[in-house]
């Protein structure tokens, strides 16, 4: 017989307080949105009230500012590009460290990981060094070489556990069955990664997409921008376009938003999955 939960005035208060709290952060949404519609003159005086009139010309104005189109291309390309490289590195790396634990590839491992706590800002002058010598500087394939040097180690740590939920005997059927080595990685394995390699690219996409700070230590062609480089143009050193800006901002965040919202569920798909019944 099933038993039914009561609805206590305990869980009731627990429910009004999570409420507020979801208000509470959907507040800094609320005024980006409401003052990316407001004159410049409004935004100052009342910039936590409704708009008194809807300033629609912030975003065609911003649209054209920083050509939109093209900035958001680049961002597209170095966002898939970077995905893609992170996304099968990882995948194969963690595969092969996984079913060959040598004490060389423990080394290696360890080195992955190890990776994962040196700060960023430590490297940033050696890195833009390196990156001038390579003639990888100011491009979008030597941003991207870079995104994906940085974004590997988290991922094949990902993977790593993941691939251990694989039971052995699955791939040793396949072999059984004349597969090769690579086919039993592209038409066995990698298959059953895509709980995490879905994870893998959402989380790797809302940091790319969004990163300011790595872009602008590569890139000095404005043709190169990326949308969180354009929409800085904003900020001067005396002047700040805030109604310009925060259109600007709309335009950029509402792909990867959208993006977001259509694929978190995968993030607890990718986390939780466990191993593979035989």
């Amino acid at each position: 017989m099933e038993t039914t939960r009561s609805y206590t005035w305990r869980i009731l208060l627990i429910e009004i307080i999570a409420i507020l709290l979801a208000l509470l952060f959907l507040v800094p949404f609320y005024f980006v949105l409401v003052n990316s519609v407001k004159s410049f003159a409004d935004l100052l005086m009342h910039s936590a009230d409704w708009p008194r009139a809807f300033v629609w010309s912030n975003y065609t104005r911003v649209w054209d500012i920083i050509q939109y189109p093209k900035v958001f291309l680049n961002s597209l390309i170095v966002t898939l590009a970077a995905n893609a490289g992170i996304a099968l590195f990882s995948a194969m790396a963690a595969y092969r460290l996984v079913r060959r634990p040598t004490k060389l590839n423990n080394v290696i491992f360890g080195l992955f990981v190890a990776a994962m706590v040196i700060p960023f800002q430590s490297i940033m002058i050696p890195l833009v060094k390196v990156a001038s010598f390579t003639g990888l500087f100011n491009s979008l394939i030597g941003l991207i070489v870079c995104y994906f040097g940085f974004g590997v180690s988290l991922a094949t740590f990902l993977v790593h556990g993941f691939v251990k939920s694989i039971p052995l005997e699955i791939e040793e059927a396949a072999i059984v069955d004349g597969a090769s080595p690579y086919g039993v990685f592209w038409r066995i394995v990698f298959p059953l990664l895509k709980p995490m390699t879905v994870t893998i690219i959402l989380l790797n996409s809302l940091w790319i997409w969004n990163d300011f700070l790595l872009p602008s230590l590569m890139l000095s062609d404005a043709g190169l921008r990326t949308i969180p480089l354009a929409t800085s143009s904003f900020f001067a050193q005396y002047t700040k376009q805030w109604d310009l800006a925060l259109a600007g901002l709309v335009l950029g965040v509402t792909p990867i938003v959208i993006f977001f919202l259509i694929m978190q569920r995968h993030i607890i798909e990718g986390i939780t999955a466990g191993s593979v019944k035989g």
